[in-house]
């Protein structure tokens, strides 16, 4: 770069997990360019939690299907060009995410080539990469490359803070546990063939509490998953307690004093993945060395992937999923308490 206060503007704009898990690139950019102004252009559900980032100066919420309509596409391009960026940087890879790089008069323009880069990105995007590591987070930091940095090895803990009235609002709730210790165990997921089982995610809630003591608290968003929750509760026969609705910087509060999160692959597990949390992830139709909780202190489990192109994955049944027998997330509940023993012993 040519100059020390570039102006950046970070195009991953839906899918909170994702989104999560890109911050590392938003971080670098603060490292190696302290006076820049970092902007990233996102839906209004990962917003929720980006602006609280450090590294982001401002987060542009843009809604869904904002270019579908030539007069909104219009309208986005006037305000994007008041930002006067220099560089814009597609983590995302499509048609909507490399569109708004290009209405915003950035002559700069970073993105994936080969299947990362879909959707026409690749025509939009004028410095592309191809990328050469396989999890999310290492691929997403390649790149920087066109910036004419040095290789960046992102770290283990994606530094997300936790809002002070958020952390204030959830006390109450977890004061009523009565336990000095509590796992947070998600059964949701976007896609239907990321799901497991509430009567095996029972099982599991009832062996951490009876083994260790530990309150599982089940955690939902929506009636569906509120449902869910339910039925693993009364299945647990007590060991569980189902969590108050929360908004995503409340879910963050919780996760971030949880002693572990168990769940399945989906924006919860990122997001304790953020908040510093150790995470037991359960895998089917992704797989946990491209997408999944990243770092060394994660655990993960699957027995078998469900391949195919992403399409396809998702209309998939949960077979995969279901491949996941109790005792082996039991086992893992195991081997994660007894690293964080040997880690409360070494503190």
């Amino acid at each position: 770069m040519t100059t020390n206060s570039p102006r950046f503007l970070i195009t991953r704009l839906s899918h909170i997990g994702d989104c999560l898990l890109t911050l590392p690139l938003a971080a670098e950019l603060r490292q190696q360019f302290p006076k820049a102004f970092i902007a990233w252009a996102s839906e209004p559900a990962g917003a929720k939690l980006l602006q609280h980032h450090p590294a982001i100066d401002e987060v542009i919420v843009v809604p869904k299907k904002w270019c579908q309509n030539p007069f909104h596409v219009r309208r986005w391009q006037k305000k994007l060009r008041g930002y006067s960026f220099d560089t814009a940087i597609d983590p995302q890879g499509l048609f909507k995410s490399s569109l708004l790089g290009r209405i915003s008069g950035a002559k700069i323009r970073i993105g994936f080539s080969g299947e990362h880069g879909r959707e026409g990105s690749q025509w939009l995007n004028n410095r592309l990469v191809r990328p050469t590591a396989t999890h999310l987070v290492d691929r997403t930091l390649e790149l920087l490359q066109k910036l004419q940095l040095p290789k960046v090895v992102a770290p283990a803990c994606l530094n997300l803070p936790v809002v002070e009235a958020s952390r204030i609002q959830v006390q109450s709730f977890l004061k009523e546990l009565m336990f000095p210790c509590f796992c947070v165990v998600n059964p949701g997921a976007s896609w239907a063939s990321k799901r497991w089982n509430n009567q095996r995610f029972a099982e599991v809630a009832r062996h951490v509490f009876q083994r260790y003591q530990i309150v599982p608290v089940v955690t939902w968003s929506g009636d569906e998953e509120s449902q869910m929750a339910s039925e693993i509760v009364e299945a647990s026969m007590g060991a569980a307690v189902k969590c108050p609705p929360t908004s995503l910087t409340e879910l963050a509060a919780i996760v971030a004093q949880a002693d572990f999160f168990v769940g399945c692959d989906t924006g919860p597990l990122h997001l304790a993945t953020a908040m510093g949390t150790p995470c037991i992830g359960l895998y089917g139709p992704t797989r946990p060395e491209c997408s999944g909780a990243y770092g060394p202190q994660h655990l993960a489990v699957q027995a078998w992937y469900q391949d195919g192109s992403r399409r396809e994955r998702r209309a998939a049944e949960n077979k995969a999923m279901l491949a996941i027998e109790t005792p082996m997330v039991q086992a893992a509940v195991d081997q994660m308490f007894a690293i964080l023993l040997r880690q409360r012993s070494a503190g």
